[in-house]
């Protein structure tokens, strides 16, 4: 599910879907809570919904092509399993590689488009452009969580201040195509605001912060393992603890590609083609020994949540 929902908006959307009204173009997400977007749900919260109706255009744009950046910020005295890093940058890198197949999950983004003129569609065209490990300490906590697993809680403005200086170090660009993947190690909590937090109601959000063409699109990605009965599904095709991580990965990169800035696609209730189909893995292909997965992408086994077709209306792991 995304954002924090609003009854109130839900049930007068309810009312307008039932009036036979629409939304005008640039509306945005009323399921957004303070610009947090996409917020997968942690196991003992996720809704047996799938939102309502097929993924609607509300006018904002779209990553009609996509460029991907990893930031792992693992302070000294913090740790990831052996292969995370590696798997998540072969990840990225496997998603480029097959760029335009329809034999992954990233295809059926291609139906989705912006312009409510002419009509750009989004192309299955991704770049991993590098990763960077940064070890610089963390700030004092921002937030406050629940979760006896973390050690330290970081506020969405302090993973924001971590993105902006590292984008400073490294040179690199932000704009409305490139994606910002920012990976906290195990025990990192973080929160969007006081009632929101990692493990306890999300595995993982998008969001953005600036605008224009200078925008900068980000993603949090806790360490999933950190509380693996809230992130965790069970199934480790990779044999390490990246492959939970991966699923959330692919779930918010999915969605910044269909609305970036939560006015592009997403249904009657605000959920975008993730949150429609999260945690939901359709049929496997095979076991690796390890786990079950269901994607071969650059002839890498994963194990990925569906993402929602409209040409379908419903989840699906290829094609449109």
């Amino acid at each position: 599910m995304r954002g924090l929902a609003c009854a109130a908006a839900a049930a007068s959307l309810l009312l307008l879907a039932g009036a036979g009204g629409s939304f005008a173009a640039d509306t945005p997400n009323p399921a957004a809570a303070h610009a947090i977007l996409g917020k997968v749900p942690v196991l003992g919260k996720a809704s047996t919904a799938s939102g309502l109706g097929n993924l609607s255009y509300h006018g904002g744009p779209t990553m009609t092509t996509n460029k991907t950046y990893a930031i792992y910020w693992i302070p000294s005295g913090y740790s990831v399993s052996a292969n995370y890093t590696t798997l998540i940058n072969r990840f990225l890198a496997d998603v480029a590689a097959d760029n335009g197949k329809t034999t992954n999950v990233y295809y059926s983004d291609t139906q989705y488009y912006q312009g409510s003129g002419t009509r750009t569609y989004i192309r299955y065209s991704s770049t991993f452009a590098g990763s960077v490990v940064d070890t610089t300490p963390f700030p004092a906590s921002g937030c406050t969580d629940s979760v006896s697993q973390t050690t330290v809680c970081l506020s969405d403005a302090q993973l924001e201040n971590e993105i902006a200086a590292v984008k400073s170090r490294q040179g690199w660009v932000s704009n409305p195509t490139t994606l910002f993947l920012l990976f906290t190690p195990r025990g990192v909590g973080s929160c969007y605001d006081s009632a929101d937090c990692a493990f306890s109601e999300y595995c993982a959000y998008h969001s953005w912060y600036g605008s224009g063409s200078t925008v900068t699109l980000y993603a949090n990605q806790p360490y999933t393992d950190t509380v693996p009965a809230a992130c965790d599904i069970g199934q480790h095709p990779n044999n390490d603890e990246a492959d939970p991580t991966i699923n959330v990965v692919s779930h918010e990169h999915n969605e910044a590609i269909t609305d970036e800035q939560g006015n592009a696609w997403y249904d009657l209730i605000g959920y975008e083609n993730g949150d429609k189909c999260a945690w939901d893995f359709g049929t496997a292909l095979g076991n690796t020994g390890y786990g079950l997965y269901n994607q071969v992408i650059n002839t890498h086994d994963y194990y990925l949540q569906r993402e929602y077709s409209n040409a379908h209306s419903a989840c699906v792991l290829t094609g449109t």
